[in-house]
């Protein structure tokens, strides 16, 4: 790693939490551009995010965390961003394209950009010109809050620069953090979009009842629906069987850590969208991203039933029951 690098996390979130907390392990000193004035207090007063992953402590000593975005990006050459996808445009529109020059630019976040349809690589590379060798992706199978307790993790780093990417895994790896590496970015962001979408569909289906069994047989129908996404958008050699693609679908279809399993069980068991949004305290990214691969898709055209149903139920205020009846009558 090196140690000349100034390194930012951009995000207030749980995910952003977490990465500072990792990336403490292993830096000097951490820049951290948070939104909330409440956020930037409570870190340097308690050495805590007080709204998000509470427990974990933070030092504050090796911190230069601040609410100028500006400030933070225009410092940093190392820039990782964990801001959710349906405010990445908001946060950014108004800085130059040319504070983004010679960094190296990294993306945690698992969503698509909303105004823009784009996953976060393209839209770095196409509204701000940074070319794709200086691009990164850092993806899971983890939840922030595992994190936060120290539970073995395993991320990988996706970059079409191979330097890049071993770069950030060295960056990220530590005791309870190991690290791989990928060339397939396309593959990484979309299946990170996806597993959202196909992790709501997980929650509807428990919040009207169905088991286990039939979880199982979503979950598998889903990764081939994926598959074939995925093979149309990006065809080149990769084995979705890996933990990015598999395990990422898999913890975040399964966990009780998962916002967006969360988001559709309250769909599943009768809230309308809107008040389930109004209730939760962080943002279900599947929401945004059924809306957006709905439109990719149609120059696309790949069968997506599962992904349809979601989007039926989400946008077209189709009943969950009727939706999710159907599905079951098509799944193998």
């Amino acid at each position: 790693m090196d140690t000349k690098e100034n390194y930012a996390v951009i995000g207030s979130g749980s995910w952003a939490t977490a990465l500072v907390k990792i990336l403490q392990n292993n830096v000097d000193c951490v820049n951290w551009w948070v939104r909330e004035s409440e956020v930037k207090e409570g870190v340097e007063k308690y050495h805590h995010n007080p709204l998000y992953l509470s427990s974990v402590e933070l030092d504050s000593q090796k911190l230069n965390i601040s609410n100028d975005i500006y400030e933070i990006i225009n410092n940093a050459t190392c820039l990782i961003f964990a801001i959710p996808a349906a405010f990445m445009y908001d946060a950014l529109s108004e800085l130059p394209k040319e504070i983004f020059k010679n960094k190296k630019i990294f993306s945690a976040t698992k969503g698509i950009i909303p105004s823009h349809n784009l996953i976060i690589a393209d839209f770095f590379n196409q509204n701000f010109g940074i070319p794709f060798q200086y691009i990164g992706i850092i993806s899971g199978p983890s939840h922030a809050e595992e994190i936060a307790l120290e539970k073995l993790t395993y991320l990988t780093v996706a970059s079409q620069n191979n330097e890049l990417a071993e770069f950030m895994a060295d960056c990220l790896r530590c005791r309870y953090v190991k690290t791989s590496t990928s060339d397939d970015i396309y593959g990484t962001e979309y299946a990170a979009v996806l597993k959202n979408i196909y992790a709501i569909a997980a929650g509807v289906c428990k919040g009207l009842g169905y088991g286990d069994n039939f979880l199982a047989v979503l979950i598998s129908n889903a990764l081939q629906e994926m598959e074939k996404f995925i093979e149309n958008v990006h065809p080149i050699n990769r084995e979705l069987t890996n933990s990015v693609y598999l395990g990422d679908l898999m913890v975040t279809a399964y966990s009780q850590f998962s916002r967006n399993r969360t988001f559709g069980t309250m769909i599943g068991s009768g809230y309308s969208v809107k008040s389930a949004q109004l209730e939760m305290k962080m943002i279900a990214e599947g929401y945004y991203a059924a809306n957006c691969i709905h439109i990719i898709n149609e120059k696309y055209q790949v069968e997506m039933p599962i992904m349809d149903a979601m989007y039926n139920i989400l946008y077209e205020n189709i009943s969950p029951f009727i939706e999710i009846k159907i599905l079951s009558d098509r799944m193998k």
